[in-house]
C-alpha cells in the first residue's frame, strides 16, 4: 500500500500500517518526513508512490493538495482513500476528478488525533462505493473501526464536520466558563466536576438523558416547551452574555448564542422547547 502525506496524521498512519505488517510506500511533498518510518519504501515522486500500490491512502491539508500532488500520476485502477479535511461538496468534485482519471475515490475522516490512530476506540467515517470499502475494510481497520456512511462521497465529511463542530464548541464553551468563574478567583479544577456532571447528564442513555430526549423531539419535529420554554431560555442567554460583558471577557460565543435564541423567540418559537432552535438553524441554510 501507499501513504501520501506525512504530516502528523499521515506519518502515524504509515507507522500503524507498518506495525501491522503491511508493506508501505510513502511520499511527502516536503522531503525528509519519512526519516522515522523504519521499513517504509520512500518514493522519490508521487507518481512512483502511486504506481507502487493499488491502495493509496492520502492525508494532506486539503483536497487541492491531492489534485496537485497526483497531477502527473497514472491513477488507472487505483483506489484513493483520502482522509484529508475539506468541504463535502469539494469531496464530491474530487470523486468526479478521480473517476475521470480511472481511479476510485473513497472519502473519509478519522475521528481521533494522531496518537489515537490504531488504538482502541479509534474510528473513521467512510463514504463512496460500498464494495470498494468492503474490499479494503480489513486493511483500513488497522487505523480504527470502519464506519461506512453511504455512497455519496460527501457523507463522510458531513459526519466528520458535524462531530468536530460538537467537539470544538463543547470545549470552547468550557474555556469560556472557566474564564467566567476565574474572574472571581475560581480555578478550572473547581469547575471541572460540575462540567463533567453536566456532560454525563447530557449523554445518559436513560429516560432522563437530555440528548436522548431532544433527539426524539428532533425526529418527531415536535418541541414541547411547557416545562422550560425557549422564551425563558432566550432571556437567560441574554443574562449570560451580559455576565461576560460585565467582567470584561470576550463575548463572541455567548453573544452569538443569545442572538440565536432571540431570533428563534422573535420567529414565534418562544412557547416551544429548546429543540425548536433547529427550525431557525435550518432556515439560515436556505
Amino acid at each position: 500500500m501507499t501513504v501520501i502525506g506525512l504530516g502528523a496524521m499521515g506519518s502515524t498512519m504509515a507507522k500503524v500500517f507498518l506495525a501491522a505488517g503491511h508493506q508501505t510506500t510513502v511520499w511527502n511533498r516536503t522531503p525528509g518526513r519519512a526519516a522515522s518510518l523504519s521499513g517504509a519504501v520512500v518514493a522519490p515522486a508521487a507518481a512512483e508512490a502511486v504506481a507502487a500500490s493499488n491502495l493509496v491512502v492520502i492525508s494532506q491539508v486539503d483536497y487541492a493538495a491531492m489534485n496537485e500532488s497526483l497531477a502527473e500520476a497514472d491513477l488507472t485502477g487505483r483506489v484513493l482513500v483520502n482522509l484529508s479535511s475539506d468541504s463535502p461538496d469539494r469531496l464530491r468534485t474530487a470523486s468526479e476528478w478521480a473517476a475521470e482519471r480511472g481511479a476510485t475515490l473513497v472519502t473519509g475522516g478519522i475521528m481521533v488525533p494522531p496518537p489515537g490512530i490504531g488504538q482502541p476506540g479509534a474510528y473513521a467515517f467512510y463514504s463512496g462505493p460500498e464494495g470498494v470499502v468492503d474490499q479494503h475494510r480489513e486493511t483500513l481497520s488497522v487505523l480504527g473501526r470502519v464506519d461506512y456512511m453511504g455512497a455519496d462521497p460527501g457523507l463522510a465529511m458531513l459526519y466528520y464536520q458535524a462531530m468536530l463542530n460538537m467537539f470544538w464548541t463543547t470545549l470552547v464553551s468550557y474555556f469560556y466558563s472557566t474564564a467566567l468563574v476565574g474572574t472571581a478567583g475560581v480555578s478550572p479544577e473547581q469547575l471541572r466536576p460540575y462540567a463533567a456532571g453536566l456532560l454525563a447528564d447530557l449523554t445518559d442513555d436513560g429516560p432522563m438523558g437530555f440528548l436522548k430526549i431532544l433527539t426524539a423531539e428532533l425526529e418527531k419535529g415536535e418541541y414541547p416547551g411547557a416545562e422550560n420554554n425557549l422564551h425563558m431560555q432566550a432571556v437567560g442567554s441574554e443574562h449570560a452574555a451580559a455576565a461576560f460583558e460585565q467582567v470584561g471577557l470576550d463575548t463572541g460565543m455567548p453573544r452569538a448564542l443569545a442572538t440565536l435564541f432571540a431570533r428563534a423567540d422573535a420567529a414565534g418559537h418562544g412557547p416551544e422547547g429548546l429543540s425548536a432552535l433547529i427550525e431557525v438553524i435550518r432556515k439560515q441554510a436556505d
